[in-house]
């Protein structure tokens, strides 16, 4: 027999308490135990409970009050669908947050549960995790699932698959946050709603290009996620239009030794990253090897996460809206439901470029369209 999977304690503490409210123990309005007590009751650290509450609070199941406390939200009695959230990088992934607030605060005429599926932490695992996350959505009878594909293990494929498939048989259609579940240039048979990958990765290229680059090269982590190969398509665009080499590298960004490597033989002017958390990693990298951003390299990412304006160096990059985003998710599955014999959609938003000091156009007086 397959050994138990032992739940994470923040999980078990989440679920415990999501159970609780749904079998009528806390209702509607009613405050829930203080973070003090919830320490003492799971025995459990005080950044594990905030971590279960936070997401419940995503979830929109309860809602926190400053100085006040953790209450069952009053709309639970309205409840509308149920639908399950399955984001393996919650918590890693910075846009997931800000996609499953947008779902949260979206209204469509009533109000509609997110369940939240186990985390799919142990590399070990991961497929094991999965099926038992899949069971328990499809055995709470959910109408839809929002699913951000696995990236970064060797695994993903498979896995990915694999958890498609089990909703297919239990005719739990799918919605797509942010990247297909197959290698890109292929489609998928589920709706995604994300960006023009493609297009975010020629226009940030072109960027870079317009602020004097003329080396340029793409830096992304092996086994990313589809949306990273699109960015590269669209980056080797924007070079090709400016008859430039492209040339993408697929290494760990705080490799110091095959960043040096790349630096060799590259001789790079500028870095096009596959995202902010690479560039991130690559600014930490360049500056302990003694390269200064962006008077000898310029760069750029793609995400426009929270913390990209406040590197050493704040961050040119590409900005998602990601609470749109989740807005949108809602509407697409609402529509699912109601036509589910549409074909598979892309959904795709628009997104801004944001220019800051690492590309070095603000430093040379550049005015740059974006």
């Amino acid at each position: 027999m397959p050994s138990e999977i032992v739940l994470p304690k923040h999980e078990r503490v989440r679920q415990t308490l999501a159970d609780a409210i749904a079998s009528g123990q806390y209702e509607p309005g009613d405050r829930l135990p203080s973070e003090s007590e919830l320490v003492k009751s799971f025995g459990a650290s005080r950044p594990t409970v905030n971590r279960a509450l936070r997401e419940l609070q995503l979830a929109g199941v309860i809602e926190r009050r400053a100085g006040s406390g953790s209450y069952v939200r009053m709309d639970a009695a309205a409840r509308g669908y149920t639908f399950g959230l399955l984001i393996p990088e919650l918590g890693r992934t910075e846009i997931f947050e800000p996609i499953c607030r947008g779902m949260v605060e979206a209204q469509h005429g009533s109000y509609h549960v997110l369940l939240w599926a186990s985390s799919l932490g142990d590399e070990a695992k991961l497929e094991q995790q999965a099926a038992q996350a899949c069971r328990q959505l499809v055995a709470k009878k959910v109408s839809g699932i929002f699913f951000a594909p696995l990236e970064l293990t060797a695994q993903k494929d498979t896995i990915n698959r694999s958890i498609a498939e089990i909703f297919d048989r239990a005719g739990v259609p799918l919605v797509l946050l942010d990247r297909d579940l197959v290698p890109y240039p292929e489609r998928s048979a589920y709706d995604l709603v994300g960006i023009d990958n493609r297009r975010a990765g020629y226009t940030i290229t072109s960027h870079l290009i317009r602020c004097g680059c003329r080396r340029v090269v793409f830096l992304g982590r092996p086994g990313s996620a589809p949306t990273v190969d699109a960015r590269i398509a669209g980056y080797s665009e924007a070079l090709a239009a400016d008859n430039l080499e492209p040339h993408a590298s697929r290494i760990e960004p705080d490799d110091q030794a095959k960043v040096k490597e790349t630096l060799s033989r590259l001789r790079p002017d500028g870095f096009v990253c596959a995202n902010d958390f690479t560039a991130a990693k690559l600014l930490k990298t360049l500056n302990d090897l003694g390269v200064s951003v962006p008077d000898q390299i310029r760069m750029a990412g793609i995400d426009d996460v929270k913390y990209a304006s406040l590197l050493s160096v704040p961050l040119t990059t590409i900005h998602q809206p990601c609470p749109e985003m989740g807005a949108i998710a809602i509407s697409t599955m609402m529509e699912r439901l109601r036509h589910p014999n549409l074909p598979a959609r892309d959904i795709l938003l628009n997104f801004h470029m944001v220019i800051r000091d690492s590309c070095g156009a603000r430093k040379k007086g550049l005015t740059v369209e974006s």
